[in-house]
């Protein structure tokens, strides 16, 4: 397992190593001792799978605090394109996005620490989506920001009358009027 940084201070891709033949591949998709090797304290208690087909656009999601949520999130089947938002107020890199292309061939995990916004978009014909949570689902706690916020201003790799929102997606606030209560 690689950890890679990215430009965000705490936001972290994750590189298995795949051990492949004529049989097929196998790869660790999680290792606590890896984690703990790397300094990356978590207990993931839950974990969530969601299936959705091309456009389909999931977040901007996250928790509030005191339930606030670290992710580690991979694709089984498919493509997605994959965003996180800094929202830790005093971070120097507040407001600022990362995105990464993560599929089934690459399996490449996307590490997003808790004060971020998480969200993705399905690229390929069908995609199933994993993640593992470090909190519970609080629906009391859970907030968002709208996708096509001007302020953070993130480029989905797809035309917006490509995308596909729930209705509880279409109506999330922007990111002036959204609350989050993380500190860097």
């Amino acid at each position: 397992m690689k950890l890679v940084n990215t430009p965000i201070k705490d936001l972290f891709i994750i590189e298995p190593t795949i051990l492949g033949d004529s049989r097929g591949y196998f790869f660790e998709s999680f290792n606590q001792k890896k984690f703990d090797d790397y300094g990356l304290k978590y207990n993931f208690v839950q974990d969530n799978e969601s299936k959705s087909s091309f456009g389909v656009l999931r977040g901007l999601h996250y928790q509030l605090g005191p339930h606030s949520q670290a992710k580690l999130v991979r694709v089984i089947k498919g493509s997605v394109y994959d965003v996180a938002v800094d929202l830790r107020i005093g971070s120097p890199t507040y407001s600022q996005w990362f995105g990464v292309e993560l599929n089934e061939e690459n399996k490449k995990q996307f590490l997003i620490p808790k004060g971020f916004a998480h969200g993705f978009v399905v690229l390929s014909e069908e995609a199933v989506f994993q993640y593992k949570c470090d909190e519970f689902y609080h629906p009391e706690c859970e907030s968002g920001i709208i996708f096509n916020d001007p302020t953070i201003n993130i480029d989905w790799k797809l035309e917006e009358k490509d995308i596909h929102l729930s209705k509880k997606d279409s109506e999330l606030p922007l990111f002036t009027k959204s609350e989050h209560n993380f500190i860097f």
